[in-house]
């Protein structure tokens, strides 16, 4: 830069300087006054508060990396410092940005970059988002039904809900969405990709995915209305299957029933693999059903409106019979709450691998009519104060994504396979009962094969019956074993 264009710049940096002030001097009482209210409060001591409530070590703000100019420290209050520098930005956004931009949009921009600097839950919502979100809560709408998040620009399936037209096209926990309708996304905001998504029912959606290291492929979805059914559960080899997609209004109900018409069970698993959340009510009350007593989960943040402590009911409706959660990196939020009570209360055992991580809380703040912003307020925490946010559920037994397979042309000997064993008229027919399995396993592994050369293998599992998983799929069948295992020293009156 030569010397006329620095002089220049110097100038245009002090008028806009003394502009930001005078501005600033017309609001000063109402910044002191805030000031001065936050002072306070700060007042409170520690000791005081609910021990449930995040302290203020928690909130301490680290060193700023922003650089205040000397013309500000020099010209400003040092409590004004950062208000005038955030002052000074907007100035030169007015002044030298390459497109002229209105107060709308650079307020707008300022407040939605603010936001989702945050963390990445929070966000502004416009009238088209914030519209969007109340029909998503209030009435149907037509989509694929999945959770989302965004991940480095792009969107990140946390996972897909059962038995939505995203479950049936065979999207996965963790692929990543790079195109929507041959539209880069790069940078697009959770808002705008969901408005992206939704759309009229039966008409489609084009979504190119990245899955892993495998090169990106298309899929085509065609959009539904979202009704899920949130709880499926039967019985195999006396032990109830209780699998839970998502957790909505009439998740704990239906669970009840279930238990109502199986009061002879020797076990039961539950399965929210995959499941991307829901209600919180509905979680702790689904809890609520296995425990006699004890904590549930604590929401903590810095103040008493969003920090509250939740217990259960004396009364397990189970009777302490054996109980088994399934989880995995799919499993996010609600479910997290539901895994955090039960192991802690030391009521289940935990089986799969560690869950999403997903325990923060938020709250939809309306700002007009037609604004709000979604804002983080507080952290979700296990009964034995863990943090579910970031550190997930970590399982008491791992049980990594596998399937069972049969091993053909091992060699096997057995006692009755020598001539002179004793009881060696029991060879012929224990022959003839391997023989017949023999075929009927190699039969079905056949059709099996047969149809993997034509669909991909995720979404044949999803067609399979629950027997059928469990001659396929690792944790499922760990599940079962452990329930068989220790149902040996239970009966149904509850003793052990």
């Amino acid at each position: 830069m030569d010397e006329s264009s620095r002089k220049n710049r110097e100038e245009t940096v002090k008028r806009i300087l003394v502009y930001s002030i005078s501005l600033l001097g017309m609001c000063s009482c109402s910044i002191y006054a805030g000031s001065s209210l936050k002072g306070a409060t700060s007042n409170e001591s520690i000791e005081e508060r609910p021990s449930e409530i995040l302290s203020e070590k928690d909130s301490k703000e680290k060193k700023c990396p922003i650089v205040i100019p000397d013309s500000i420290k020099k010209n400003v209050p040092p409590e004004m410092h950062y208000t005038v520098f955030l002052q000074l930005i907007l100035n030169l956004i007015r002044s030298e940005y390459v497109k002229n931009l209105s107060e709308c949009e650079i307020t707008e921009k300022a407040i939605a970059g603010l936001l989702s600097s945050l963390d990445l839950h929070s966000s502004y919502l416009n009238e088209k988002a914030f519209t969007s979100l109340k029909n998503q809560t209030d009435g149907e709408f037509g989509g694929l039904g999945i959770e989302i998040m965004i991940d480095d620009g792009f969107v990140r399936i946390i996972s897909p809900v059962d038995d939505t037209p995203a479950y049936k096209a065979g999207i996965k926990s963790g692929d990543l969405i790079i195109y929507i309708n041959d539209e880069c996304i790069n940078g697009i905001s959770a808002e705008e990709a969901l408005e992206k998504l939704r759309g009229k029912p039966k008409t489609k959606v084009k979504l190119k995915i990245k899955r892993g290291d495998k090169l990106p492929f298309d899929i085509e979805v065609e959009r539904d209305i979202i009704k899920v059914q949130s709880v499926k559960a039967e019985v195999c080899d006396n032990i109830g299957y209780v699998r839970i997609s998502t957790f909505d209004k009439n998740t704990t109900l239906d669970i009840k029933k279930f238990l109502r018409k199986n009061k002879k069970l020797s076990g039961i698993v539950l399965d929210v693999r995959n499941n991307p959340g829901g209600l919180l009510d509905e979680a702790v009350s689904t809890s609520n059903i296995f425990l006699n007593g004890g904590k549930i989960v604590s929401t903590r943040g810095r103040t008493e409106e969003n920090s509250k402590v939740f217990f259960a009911d004396s009364g397990d409706l189970t009777n302490g019979l054996p109980l088994v959660v399934l989880i995995n990196s799919g499993t996010a939020s609600a479910p997290e709450i539901l895994a955090g009570a039960l192991r802690d209360n030391k009521r289940a055992l935990i089986v799969g691998t560690r869950s999403f991580g997903k325990g923060s809380v938020q709250k939809v703040i309306p700002l007009s009519e037609k604004t709000a912003i979604r804002l983080t307020v507080a952290k979700h925490y296990t009964p034995s104060g863990e943090c579910i946010q970031a550190n997930g559920i970590v399982p008491d037994i791992e049980a990594d994504y596998a399937t069972i397979k049969k091993l053909d042309n091992l060699f096997t000997i057995r006692e009755e396979s020598f001539n002179n064993a004793l009881d060696a008229d029991k060879k012929e027919k224990n022959k003839k009962k391997s023989d017949a399995q023999n075929k009927k396993t190699i039969d079905e592994l056949g059709k099996k094969k047969d149809k993997k050369d034509d669909e991909d293998e995720e979404l044949l599992y999803r067609k399979l019956s629950l027997e059928e998983r469990l001659d396929i799929d690792y944790q499922l069948s760990k599940a079962f074993d452990i329930i068989k295992a220790v149902g040996k020293f239970y009966d149904v009156t509850g003793k052990k």
